[in-house]
């Protein structure tokens, strides 16, 4: 979201709540004392290993859904960062993931801050998450941005769709957001998200191709509001492949780039 379009959203968002997800409708059904249960244990055991990896900055993702039709694992990730430490001496700082979630199933979105404990509690598909560790000098540009709320936000699109188009700019869908962010944080130039995607392309990102035949996309478009198919280009659309920024492909790309180290599973 641009800071002039609307403004920055901080989440305080409860298991009950179910005000924003990425990619999924809200649900009036509150999670089970077990969902939450699992989730938080979860938080807690991603959070361990987030401060033994000594990393300031790393891409957190969960399995909010089963996409194995897909041949993809994870559904949804966030930039995680350390706060400032406290002053007791020892003691490691704080860590917060800023991720952007749409609204219950609209075509909206924003981008969100939370804890480690509100980024699981969502009615996962699998109680695991993975992480991957940039390099240092991409976590130092990583951190400028992610603790500053307007350049946080400077490559946010609020128009959302779950399966955007990778190299346009009508939709924005949430892994799409966080790679954009990336892009943006490392080259001074790209204020704007068509510098951005240039930057990615010139760097070797390829998303997924999904195959989606006629039928499903009509039925997807007709019934979900978050999904559309209007900014994927046509010849691409008529052969039934459809190209969208997926966790999988980020995670392959930020290791085949040099930019970050393998993904690191949590379970």
């Amino acid at each position: 979201m641009r800071m002039h379009h609307v403004g920055w959203a901080v989440a305080v968002l409860l298991a009950a709540s179910g005000a924003a997800r990425a990619g999924r409708s809200c649900e009036n059904k509150r999670m089970s004392t077990a969902e939450v249960t699992r989730a938080m244990e979860l938080a807690e055991r991603t959070v361990r290993q987030l401060d033994a990896s000594g990393a300031q900055v790393v891409a957190l993702a969960r399995v909010g859904q089963d996409l194995s039709r897909w041949n993809q694992h994870y559904s949804h990730f966030g930039w995680a960062y350390r706060e400032a430490p406290p002053a007791a001496p020892g003691l490691p700082g704080t860590w917060r993931i800023v991720h952007k979630l749409n609204h219950c199933g609209t075509d909206r979105a924003e981008v969100y801050r939370q804890g480690p404990g509100e980024f699981f509690l969502d009615r996962l598909h699998a109680y695991e998450s993975a992480y991957v560790v940039p390099e240092p000098a991409v976590q130092q540009r990583l951190l400028a941005v992610l603790r500053d709320n307007g350049r946080a936000a400077r490559w946010h699109t609020r128009s959302y769709s779950m399966l955007a188009y990778p190299w346009a700019r009508q939709y924005q869908q949430s892994n799409q957001w966080a790679l954009e962010t990336l892009a943006g944080a490392m080259d001074d130039g790209a204020t704007d998200r068509s510098r951005a995607q240039g930057w990615l392309r010139l760097r070797g990102y390829e998303p997924d191709t999904l195959r989606i035949d006629a039928f499903h996309r009509l039925g997807a478009r007709l019934t979900r509001a978050n999904v559309a198919f209007d900014d994927h280009p046509f010849a691409r659309r008529f052969t039934d492949r459809i190209d969208t920024v997926t966790v999988d492909s980020v995670f392959a790309w930020l290791q085949r780039s040099g930019l970050a180290g393998h993904a690191q599973p949590v379970r």
